[in-house]
């Protein structure tokens, strides 16, 4: 037997204890202590995971079951990561921060509840996104999801972490509207219009009276998270799109400043993102068929796979949708802006409701392909993922780019970087792929990320989701006055959750007990 991993002031034996209480409460079938169900909760792309062993796994199926864990965890002082699905890829999956936490694993509550006439949906932890798509066309319901790339995860969870997709509807926490949620207490509570007796607007109106709760359990540990209303995107009428390649690297500049206002109008309304060759490349092919030269890619190979695959330097597509007539004008303003920008190559698409549903992500169809660029460097492949908030400037986007990519150089890897634009920013995604089967590849992993959280802090850019390796450091630079938004996050967690039991370290926010525990 493997040494099983203990939370600080636990026990061997009081673990025991704790597997005993879990057992009678949900029954065995629900409880995982076994060597092979803690690999099962390890996280799949770990660069070094030696931090983010679990001491087990509990599964409930229930609100109720749910709360007896939390009541458990309390008694024990046992600390719980909860999950919904476990896909969080590139930043974590399944395992926790802490080492020794129990998963509390949601995976099996999978309720729909749907109101047709609003465009409204009430999902569980467990509900993924092929879930709803299937429920969705099995009921003929006339919405299309937000879908991310990586749809084997669950709706919930990716909006709790706020995931994007690429619709109108894209910015997925956005459109939370009404949360249940067991409290570290084990009390349950539900935010908004919920918290009003047989209220029929639960899923309607976001705030209720008095403040709104839906945001603070959005990337933060003061609570288990039950059940989430989402809006959804009526069937449009039409879609009319356009794939999009510029040649050049400073093309960057043009296409933000064409195209920023626009979606700052609401003119273009889709969380499109500017992306580089590799973003395509990486799931079309492998590093090892074009070269076995270390160090990052040199220009001649960099052209010769834009030139087998048809590839700009950056790439971006576009969909409008709607109304006909609206989309139509809408559409005409955005193609010029493109036009304008000086574009390689336009791809122009059109589709009509009736028409087949294209397998993309832009019709609200879950896709996995993306995924597939953790295999560019072969082996046991995983990427994660720096990505901070930029301003919504074409000088700020090319200069992050051009400070980035020197940095991708420095440290000899593979540029993956992306720009999405929200209403009034950008955020720069930039993927760091690597084989685990690669030690000299990942010893370079941590003090490359260091550097770029460096150097985006010196230009006042944080990002807005990171990797469990890093959520301390990364709350660290939010550090006005004083780190006051840390005290602060941390004076709700000791009020809310005194025992310090769920999910401790999320976001850099520690519970008064573990303070000491945090990192660097």
């Amino acid at each position: 037997m493997a040494d099983i991993p203990l939370p600080p002031g636990l026990t061997e034996a009081r673990l025991t204890d704790v597997q005993r209480a879990f057992e009678r409460a949900l029954g065995a079938d629900k409880v995982f202590f076994t060597d092979l169900d803690r690999t099962t909760y390890e996280d799949k792309f770990a660069v070094d995971d030696a931090g983010h062993h679990p001491a087990g796994a509990v599964a409930p199926e229930s609100v109720e079951e749910v709360q007896a864990a939390v009541r458990i965890a309390n008694q024990y002082r046992m600390p719980l990561w909860p999950i919904s699905r476990g896909k969080n890829l590139g930043y974590g999956g399944s395992a926790p921060l802490l080492a020794g936490s129990v998963v509390l694993d949601m995976s099996r509550m999978k309720q729909i509840a749907f109101d047709e006439q609003m465009g409204t949906v009430l999902v569980e932890p467990g509900v993924g996104f092929y879930d709803l798509y299937d429920y969705i066309k099995a009921n003929d319901l006339p919405f299309w999801m937000s879908t991310p790339g990586n749809s084997w995860g669950s709706v919930m969870g990716n909006a709790l972490d706020r995931g994007m997709g690429y619709t109108a509807y894209g910015e997925h926490a956005k459109n939370i509207m009404g949360l249940e949620v067991v409290l570290p207490s084990g009390e349950l509570v539900r935010t908004g219009m919920g918290a009003f007796s047989d209220a029929p607007t639960w899923q309607n109106y976001g705030f209720g009276f008095g403040p709104g709760w839906d945001q603070m359990f959005v990337q933060s540990n003061f609570g288990v998270v039950t059940k989430m209303g989402l809006w959804l995107m009526q069937e449009p009428e039409v879609q009319l799109g356009m794939d999009v390649e510029w040649d050049k690297p400073e093309d960057l500049k043009a296409i933000v400043d064409a195209l920023a206002p626009l979606r700052r109008e609401r003119i273009m309304t889709s969380h499109s993102s500017i992306g580089n060759w590799l973003r395509v490349a990486s799931t079309l092919t492998t590093r090892d068929q074009w070269t076995d030269k270390p160090g990052a890619l040199g220009d001649d190979v960099i052209d010769a796979i834009r030139k087998q695959f048809g590839l700009g330097w950056w790439g971006l597509s576009i969909r409008v949708a709607g109304r006909e007539e609206v989309a139509k004008a809408q559409y005409a303003i955005v193609k010029a802006a493109v036009d304008a920008s000086d574009p390689m190559s336009i791809r122009e698409s059109t589709w009509r409701k009736g028409e087949p549903i294209r397998g993309d992500g832009w019709s609200g169809t879950p896709i996995t392909f993306p995924m597939q660029n953790a295999n560019w460097y072969g082996g046991r492949g995983g990427h994660i993922g720096f990505s901070p908030i930029i301003p919504q400037d074409g000088t700020a986007a090319l200069e992050q780019f051009q400070r980035t990519y020197a940095r991708y150089k420095e440290y000899g890897m593979d540029y993956q970087g992306s720009f999405v634009f929200g209403e009034r920013h950008m955020i720069n995604v930039n993927a760091m792929l690597f084989s685990q089967d690669d030690p000299e590849h990942l010893a370079k992993i941590d003090p490359f990320f260091r550097q770029l959280v460096a150097d985006a802090k010196e230009q006042g850019y944080g990002e807005y989701r990171t990797h469990l390796d890093y959520m301390d450091l990364v709350a660290g630079t939010y550090d006005w006055n004083g780190d006051a938004l840390r005290k602060l996050n941390e004076t709700v967690k000791d009020a809310l959750d005194p025992n310090g039991i769920i999910a401790p370290g999320k976001s850099g926010i520690w519970p008064s007990r573990l303070r000491g525990e945090r990192g660097a």
